[in-house]
């Protein structure tokens, strides 16, 4: 089977240096940019909405990353759709859930957090290992959020943002590794 599929004609688009691990899967209206690793078991589902991912951000083992389509309820209640947009420089832990929402540049995102519709993770931002970010939830720029559900923790330090930078090159140069293999 394919890691790139193609649904309703859409085919995913990406970078030519980007690296998709064999049983990972690329579905979609999904855009991948220079430099980004999707690594083993990542599903990025761009079905019904939008997925879009800048540049030297690594999705690692067993994420998903899904969006939500508008829709009117059989009771008449309307529900928001919301793509799913991912910037530069981020790093997203093993097993992360990532649905209709937003994630700006420099952010680590921890392993087996999740993070729901309408969420914002602003720039320089980390969300902790197995954080909840609960629908509609900003996280401003510079902050670390813990806990299920994620709360303000404390502003992110000049050593951990050096650390995220860190991660992204070190991730980018492990994909590169993959690649000339």
């Amino acid at each position: 089977m394919s890691r790139v599929i193609s649904y309703q004609s859409q085919l995913p688009r990406i970078a030519s240096d980007v690296f998709i691990a064999d049983t990972a899967r690329v579905i979609g209206d999904v855009e991948i940019g220079t430099g980004t690793g999707i690594w083993f078991g990542a599903v990025l589902r761009g079905d019904v909405n939008l997925i879009r991912i800048g540049e030297r951000t690594n999705i690692q083992d067993g994420t998903v990353i899904h969006v939500a389509s508008e829709a009117t309820l059989p009771e008449g209640r309307h529900k928001h759709g919301y793509p799913t947009i991912i910037g530069s420089r981020v790093t997203v832990g093993h097993m992360a859930l990532l649905h209709a929402c937003t994630v700006e540049d420099n952010c680590l995102i921890g392993m087996r957090s999740v993070l729901m519709d309408g969420a914002v993770v602003e720039a320089g931002s980390i969300v902790a290992a197995g954080a909840l970010v609960t629908p509609g939830k900003k996280i401003p720029s510079g902050q670390l959020w813990a806990g299920s559900p994620a709360r303000y923790v404390r502003d992110v330090t000049k050593e951990e943002l050096a650390d995220i930078k860190w991660s992204a090159e070190h991730y980018e140069q492990l994909m590169r590794n993959y690649l000339a293999a």
